[in-house]
């Protein structure tokens, strides 16, 4: 009798209404991480931007929301969640604005990164209302499994809104159109968001909060100098400035009364597992997905909207999980369940890869099903594993933690992976005797650039350069699905695994 009057209430129409305001916000925020990537041919042809400063616009918005996350879900913590969200939600349509009508690259990256401050504050906002509403662990479950769906659907979503708005207006569009939907979540977050907030919460310590973001983007810098131009002094200099940063940040929590990232939690073998191996599934999923649009467009030759609907398997893959990962979770357990997700994705990388050397669409289509399939699998239950182990008062910093994995996979995957599949094509590229210096510079320093400079004029050229692109994805495909096998034995040995006895009536992790 005592437990049953103790027990958490049961949520309401208006808890669940105000799960709709978070999914609708974190699924803008998954949408605006991979809408860009139809862009790329049209605002490469529109302001010229080089190759590295492509990568720069597609992956500097996830570096600087990782780098602040940890920050932001302490601030949600200290000033409230709902408030914080509100906030960065205005900030984002302000960044939007300005992305959209970017005049060259530089205006364009600094808009983006603009993007990653104002989403670094809605991200843990999502998670943390979702931590203080949902106090039963099954309701709690259930709004989680929704909200992963959410984003992981939301980025897969990302390439079908852009081919949709690219076929009718210009690129900046893609950013434009944020404006109303953030519009829409403030008004509606106003009436049924609520506010909680955790009165013993300590100061946020700026210097932690300098060194995380220090520590993450100069090792991330230091990699893609080091892929793109050798390893010279500007990146040996970058890592150990981020290593240092690292190991000042990690020294400062252990001794901060209340730390931004509470280190101790990664001694708890389920915990760090759980960790890394989401953030190892999306470095290798969204690292791929960056180049595959341009892939479409400039190899197969499809069209923006074409080629988003032509990568709407893994959405449909990603929605399927919610009814597949309660009986996958009862059957094998949390780690096992995991390990499976990213042994299926696994196969569909491997499967990705063969599919981009054969003349139809379906090999591809099947292939990113399986992907969307078993990435959404391993993130749902991984990111259900961190929040649900985190006190109410600290829910904001704990997901921040989940959320930095997450985010630092993309940056990490587009940054690194992009790279490597940059080294990749340069090193595959074969010009003919007799191409001019123009021609032969576009040539080198991306896909795009050598389709909008040649054009139609050259069908040889133009073969080499799409051959090469191609081949160099294979291998990065290739890499991807190891890497994923990596992270499927990590979850499989440190994440527990006891089946539960019952499969229940709901989506439960």
């Amino acid at each position: 009798m005592t437990e049953l009057i103790s027990a958490p209430p049961r949520v309401g129409r208006k808890e669940w209404s105000a799960l709709v305001v978070l999914i609708l916000a974190v699924t803008l925020l998954a949408i605006d991480g991979t809408v860009l990537y139809m862009a790329v041919p049209a605002l490469t042809a529109d302001i010229g931007p080089t190759a590295t400063q492509t990568l720069w616009i597609g992956d500097i918005y996830s570096f600087v929301l990782a780098g602040l996350l940890v920050t932001m879900g302490n601030v949600a913590d200290r000033v409230g969640p709902k408030r914080l969200l509100l906030i960065g939600c205005v900030g984002f349509g302000i960044a939007s604005a300005i992305a959209a009508f970017a005049p060259n690259a530089a205006v364009l990256i600094a808009a983006r990164a603009l993007l990653g401050v104002a989403g670094a504050t809605i991200m843990p906002s999502t998670l943390s209302i979702i931590r203080n509403v949902f106090l039963r662990p099954s309701d709690r479950s259930r709004a989680i499994a929704i909200w992963a769906a959410g984003a992981t659907a939301g980025g897969a979503v990302g390439p079908l809104v852009g081919g949709f708005l690219l076929e009718h207006f210009w690129w900046g569009s893609v950013f434009l159109i944020n404006v109303p939907v953030i519009a829409l979540i403030v008004i509606l977050g106003v009436m049924l968001l609520p506010e909680s907030r955790n009165g013993e919460a300590g100061r946020i310590d700026v210097i932690s909060s300098g060194l995380s973001v220090l520590a993450i983007v100069a090792v991330v810098y230091a990699i893609k100098h080091a892929i793109s131009d050798g390893i010279d002094v500007i990146a040996g200099g970058a890592v150990i400035l981020g290593l240092i940063a690292g190991f000042l940040f990690v020294r400062r929590q252990r001794r901060l009364e209340t730390p931004l990232v509470d280190i101790s939690l990664f001694k708890i073998p389920a915990f760090s597992g759980a960790i890394s191996s989401n953030a190892l599934a999306i470095f290798a999923f969204y690292g791929l997905l960056f180049f595959f649009s341009q892939y479409l467009q400039l190899v197969r030759g499809y069209s923006p909207l074409r080629a988003g609907l032509a990568e709407m398997p893994a959405t449909i893959a990603s929605i399927v999980v919610i009814l597949i990962v309660a009986r996958v979770l009862a059957r094998l357990g949390k780690g096992r369940a995991i390990a499976l997700g990213l042994i299926i994705g696994a196969i569909g990388l491997a499967g990705f890869g063969f599919s981009e050397g054969l003349p139809g669409y379906i090999g591809l289509g099947i292939s990113l099903a399986i992907i969307g399939l078993g990435t959404g699998l391993a993130m749902t239950l991984s990111t259900d594993a961190v929040v649900s182990a985190a006190p109410p008062e600290r829910a904001g910093a704990a997901s921040s933690i989940s959320e930095t994995a997450y985010e630092l996979g993309v940056a990490l995957g587009i940054g690194v992976l992009g790279s490597l599949q940059t080294a990749l094509y340069r090193s595959t590229l074969v010009l003919p005797q007799g191409t001019s210096d123009t021609v032969a510079e576009a040539m080198k320093d991306s896909l795009a650039n050598a389709v909008s400079t040649i054009g139609s004029s050259n069908a040889e050229l133009l073969d080499i350069v799409q051959h090469a692109f191609t081949h160099s994805m294979q291998i990065t495909a290739g890499i991807a699905a190891v890497l994923l096998l990596i992270a499927a034995t990590m979850a499989w040995r440190l994440i527990p695994s006891t089946p539960t006895t019952k499969v229940s009536t709901h989506v439960e992790h």
